[in-house]
């Protein structure tokens, strides 16, 4: 988490700006300000918290909506001087109810499926009570590998059945467990990820 002694907050009168990005999709929600103390109740709360210049007060983004941008990760520029938020937000960003204030739509993401790797992996260690994920981790690989195989074959039948609605769930499902799979073989969706950028070279 961010240093927050070493910004400097003198060099635009105390405050900070802060520009809040949406984690699982790498698209910018806004741009607002922070003293030092609205940073530190959003690293104290883990909810975004700024300082509003209009106003002249503290506010809790969300508190009124319910929209919360909930901290993933703060980090600052080169000169200490400008903060780079990383949030998952509750529901829009914008006072007009848009995704973003910048007009930014929240449209599906590739960046999405990185989110959903970590988020597997992670549920290998934690093994949280009451998630499906634990389930499969809990049943071991061979299950694990079984799952791969049905959603593989459910798949291919929706693909012959010509079926959209179903295509787009079994692949859905698949690629999951192809998650899951490789978590628990050990192996990084990077991996991968780098494998098909070689071949794609190979073949220029």
């Amino acid at each position: 988490m961010i240093e927050i002694e070493k910004l400097n907050f003198e060099k635009q009168n105390g405050l900070l700006p802060a520009i809040i990005v949406d984690v699982t999709t790498d698209k910018v929600l806004m741009l607002g300000f922070m003293n030092n103390e609205a940073l530190q109740q959003t690293v104290e709360k883990q909810k975004v918290v700024f300082f509003s210049r209009t106003k002249n007060k503290l506010w809790l983004k969300g508190e009124t909506s319910g929209n919360y941008l909930n901290v993933v990760s703060i980090e600052s520029d080169c000169d200490d001087d400008t903060l780079l938020i990383y949030a998952n937000p509750d529901g829009p960003t914008c006072h007009t109810g848009n995704y973003s204030c910048f007009a930014e739509v929240d449209k599906n993401n590739i960046k999405f499926l990185d989110y959903l790797f970590k988020l597997v992996k992670q549920r290998k260690i934690d093994l949280p009570e009451n998630s499906y994920t634990t389930t499969l981790f809990n049943r071991g690989s061979d299950r694990i590998i079984q799952k791969v195989g049905e959603e593989s074959v459910e798949t291919v039948i929706a693909a012959k059945n010509k079926d959209r609605e179903e295509i787009v769930n079994e692949t859905s499902d698949l690629i999951f467990h192809l998650f899951v799979m490789l978590a628990d073989q050990g192996i990084e969706f990077s991996e991968i990820i780098s494998n098909l950028q070689k071949r794609h070279s190979d073949k220029k």
